[in-house]
């Protein structure tokens, strides 16, 4: 069966909960505040795509493809993009709630995070290379392994990584959330 193609429409206040999205391949597309919780989006294909102000907490993204996606103002809890097809997979966010979700091992070099929630997010062994993570909230975001090479944390509140564990060169810090580097350590800074 041909999955169905779709190109250039605005999906506008739709609760794919009562009536799933068709399975097919979504490009140029604008998502605006629509309601995906739970959905199985597995095997579906979404290349320039933009999800605005749209809840898909808790949705399964087996081989899902994400080709230059950016999700703005998006509640995306417990998602496993790992599951995800990694040929080409390129996606931002912006003012995003991402808390509980994984990113284990991906390739997301120049990846934005800009003013997002990142509560317990699992970034171990991920090259984020050149990523900007300004402003955003890392509570108990776990970074293991991790290339973070050049990427951009100034803003960022509550980091905590291992500078030995991770290649850090070329990071940017403020002054303000440097100490989360000194956290293994055991040092008390007043």
């Amino acid at each position: 069966m041909a999955k169905k193609y779709v190109e250039g429409l605005t999906f506008s206040q739709i609760n794919f909960t009562e009536t799933p999205l068709e399975l097919g391949e979504y490009e140029n597309c604008t998502f605006q505040q629509c309601m995906f919780g739970g959905q199985d989006l597995s095997h579906f294909i979404f290349a320039d795509c933009l999800f605005d102000e749209s809840d898909l907490s808790n949705c399964k993204v087996t081989n899902t493809t994400l080709r230059d996606v950016s999700f703005d103002n998006c509640k995306l809890l417990g998602l496993r993009f790992e599951d995800c097809n990694t040929f080409l997979l390129s996606m931002n966010f912006s003012h995003c709630v991402l808390n509980f979700s994984s990113f284990y091992k991906l390739k997301l070099k120049s990846a934005q995070f800009q003013h997002c929630s990142l509560h317990e997010v699992d970034f171990t062994e991920v090259e984020l290379n050149d990523s900007d993570f300004q402003h955003a909230d890392l509570t108990g975001a776990v970074f293991s392994r991790s290339n973070l090479t050049g990427v951009d944390f100034r803003g960022a509140s509550n980091i905590v990584l291992d500078p030995e564990e991770n290649k850090l060169q070329k990071a940017k810090f403020n002054r303000d959330n440097v100490f989360g580097l000194l956290t293994k350590y055991g040092i008390k800074i007043e």
